[in-house]
């Protein structure tokens, strides 16, 4: 049996997502110090929500193709927010790390993983308080100087915000942040 690729927005044949309607996602509004490629919501959400929950892999490729487009100001190395492994494991990847990696290869910078997710429940469902409160993250080997750290989904920043504070705790002096998408 030949299985036909589609959009996953658009449903006609051809890659996960199309350039069509890569080109057509709603902008995110600027939140500085977070840049997001899109907002969380409508179509955007189907798409991020395939990526993260729907074992779509392959549209993490054109999205942090696109994310790349974001990052203005030089990196020595591009980097993620790990997902706890209880996660990784129940997805079988994580979402976070196939858009760094797609990202890096962009802006043709290495990626490298430098974070290890400490222990604590998911931000998926939890109170706006709850999600300020977590996750936390610890630098496992030293940072380069200049690092761009990349996310699935930004709601209140914690995630991204945890990730800069344990790479800015382990020596790294400028930690730039990057999300696929933010809540609106």
């Amino acid at each position: 049996m030949l299985l036909i690729a589609r959009c996953v927005l658009c449903d006609r044949p051809g890659p996960s997502v199309c350039p069509g309607c890569l080109a057509a996602l709603a902008p995110a509004p600027r939140a500085a110090p977070v840049r997001a490629l899109t907002r969380y919501e409508g179509p955007e959400q189907r798409l991020l929500t395939a990526l993260k929950f729907r074992g779509g892999r392959s549209l993490a490729g054109p999205i942090g193709a696109a994310m790349a487009g974001l990052a203005t100001d030089p990196v020595d190395v591009v980097s993620w927010a790990p997902t706890s492994a209880v996660r990784r494991h129940q997805r079988g990847y994580d979402q976070a790390r196939l858009l760094a990696l797609s990202v890096a290869r962009t802006l043709g910078r290495p990626c490298r993983s430098y974070l290890r997710h400490l222990p604590g429940g998911a931000q998926t469902g939890r109170s706006r308080d709850d999600r300020l409160a977590g996750p936390a993250f610890v630098a496992w080997r030293r940072p380069p100087r200049r690092v761009l750290v990349v996310d699935d989904i930004v709601t209140t920043g914690a995630t991204l915000f945890a990730a800069r504070r344990a790479l800015l705790d382990a020596g790294a002096r400028d930690v730039q942040l990057l999300a696929a998408a933010a809540t609106p």
